[in-house]
């Protein structure tokens, strides 16, 4: 016979109303009851009827998550921390990874919005603007996350890119590098034309301007990189240090200079954005700039629960305010793959 929430209420010595709240995500109960609840539940194999409570509630107590990729290890990073927020508030978190593709992107945003997700959190394409907007219209709270579009609704949640930048270029500027090589997203991408910036805005800030024979600039992917080095490595007057702002790209580029007998750093000092597992491990270990993406999940996820505890609580879509663009900051972790120019 099923297990009731009259049960689970009075194993965990609270209301029924209470054992309710906690278990549909509500905020409004203290941690203790929180887990005292989720216990007794866990316990006695309490399983919630999921559509008479959407039918009672209009939640679905699902988020639709859609991501570019988990080969970049920021968003690996991201999914975990969401997936972990959300599942302690009651969410299930349904992934979609579109690979870049509009096509696959537009798709699982259909998917979703026939789930009647409570909430959506995106890497969009920029290719279907119109689909986000028609979620954001059906009062579903949006959060997007590394990309700030002008015409999408909800919150953005974005790395300090340019400031990340800086400070790379600005540590091979003070070991004395002058001819510092760039990889960068493609500039339609608001991390490829950020991070662009900061590296010209550091080399301008040293009376120097990028070299357009030492500046490659292309799509999230490891062939690119791999292609990228070789092209610059093979220039008549080869960099002495690269600035690879392409994370995906990066895997290319490492086994590029591999392959092409490249020492780093006693030939080419080498800076890489965003951190990955193994970096510290790798030999040398890589100078990066760690663009915070715990702390990027971290605020996605209370940014989106803020916006669906707020539609829940107060009957509304949660998406009456503007949205805000919140920016996490970066720092320079400097290690063994950056050294003077030789």
């Amino acid at each position: 016979m099923a297990v009731t929430l009259d049960e689970v209420a009075e194993a965990a010595g609270v209301s029924k109303s209470t054992a309710s709240r906690v278990l549909s995500g509500s905020s409004r109960v203290s941690a203790q009851t929180r887990r005292a609840v989720q216990s007794a539940a866990e316990r006695l194999g309490y399983r919630p009827n999921r559509i008479a409570s959407g039918l009672r509630t209009r939640r679905s107590n699902l988020v639709g998550l859609v991501i570019t990729n988990l080969v970049n290890a920021s968003f690996h990073v991201i999914t975990e921390v969401l997936q972990q927020r959300l599942d302690e508030r009651g969410y299930q978190v349904l992934l979609c990874v579109t690979d870049a593709d509009p096509a696959r992107e537009r798709r699982y945003l259909d998917m979703l919005l026939d789930q009647r997700v409570d909430g959506l959190v995106i890497v969009g394409t920029g290719e279907n603007t119109a689909m986000v907007r028609e979620a954001g219209a059906a009062g579903i709270p949006v959060v997007n996350l590394m990309r700030s579009p002008a015409d999408v609704p909800g919150d953005s949640v974005m790395a300090a890119d340019r400031e990340g930048a800086e400070l790379a270029v600005q540590h091979l500027l003070d070991l004395g590098h002058r001819r510092i090589a760039f990889i960068g997203g493609p500039p339609e991408v608001d991390s490829g034309r950020d991070r662009y910036a900061g590296f010209a805005a550091a080399l301008s800030a040293a009376g120097l301007a990028p070299d357009p024979e030492l500046c490659v600039r292309g799509p999230f992917t490891m062939p690119f990189g791999a292609e990228s080095a070789h092209r610059l490595m093979a220039a008549a007057q080869p960099p002495t240090a690269l600035y690879s702002a392409n994370h995906e790209a990066t895997f290319g580029t490492l086994g590029a200079l591999v392959q092409l007998g490249v020492r780093v750093p006693e030939q080419l000092s080498l800076v890489c954005h965003e951190e990955a597992p193994w970096f510290p491990y790798w030999h040398p270990p890589i100078t990066v700039v760690d663009n915070g993406a715990g702390d990027l999940g971290e605020l996605a996820a209370e940014q989106l629960l803020r916006r669906m505890e707020g539609r829940a609580e107060n009957g509304g879509s949660g998406t009456g305010d503007p949205g805000r663009v919140i920016r996490v900051g970066s720092r320079l972790v400097v290690r063994e793959s950056t050294v003077a120019p030789r």
